[in-house]
């Protein structure tokens, strides 16, 4: 079985002209940059064209609203975290024991939903994970689990190690059940090998 190909994310537009693409990366940077020294409150259509050196008129024919740019950022980062999957440094990227990067996975996995948390909830609509995103995970959990060995209904089995690091899940455990972060993620890995032992 062959590792998963990157996806288009969240609605992403089709292939830009070079320029258009180049302009688009320049504001996503803005944004960025502005949510790394200001906060994600700080973020408005008008903060990122002064950011970015262009009018606001721009910001909105790229991102057509406040939503749309979260949604835009979250896109981006996404992507960004699908290559470090597809070909970066093991264990999360090729080259470690399958078992090893599963629990890498995780691990990255959990962090950056956990950092974008607050991005998904501005992003409201535009945030949520599109089914070519969610598909792409899909497919890296039931690669490895094949790698791994495990039988039975895979497609079922990856959906289980999924689920508890979507965003409302670790929202629950961690903002109002007050879990340490360490828990979550120990209890996820005892999922995993759980699972991969197959009991009876």
């Amino acid at each position: 079985m062959s590792e998963p190909r990157l996806l288009p994310l969240l609605g992403a537009p089709p292939a830009e002209r070079r320029d258009a693409a180049r302009n688009r990366e320049a504001l996503l940077h803005a944004a960025e940059r502005l949510i790394d020294h200001c906060g994600l409150q700080a973020v408005t259509m008008d903060a990122v064209a002064a950011e970015a050196g262009v009018g606001k008129g721009t910001v909105f024919r790229r991102f057509e609203s406040r939503e749309g740019l979260m949604g835009a950022i979250l896109n981006h980062s996404e992507t960004e975290w699908q290559a470090a999957v597809m070909s970066g440094a093991p264990p999360l990227g090729p080259g470690a024991p399958p078992m090893e990067r599963l629990f890498a996975f995780g691990r990255s996995r959990l962090e950056i939903t956990l950092k974008h948390a607050e991005l998904i909830r501005h992003a409201g609509r535009s945030g949520a994970r599109s089914y070519a995103a969610y598909s792409f995970t899909a497919m890296h959990v039931r690669i490895l689990l094949a790698e791994i060995g495990v039988t039975g209904d895979l497609p079922l089995l990856s959906v289980a190690l999924l689920a508890p690091l979507e965003a409302p899940i670790l929202q629950q455990q961690i903002d109002i059940d007050g879990f340490p972060v360490e828990r979550v993620h120990d209890g996820w890995a005892d999922l995993v090998r759980r699972i991969v032992a197959q009991p009876a």
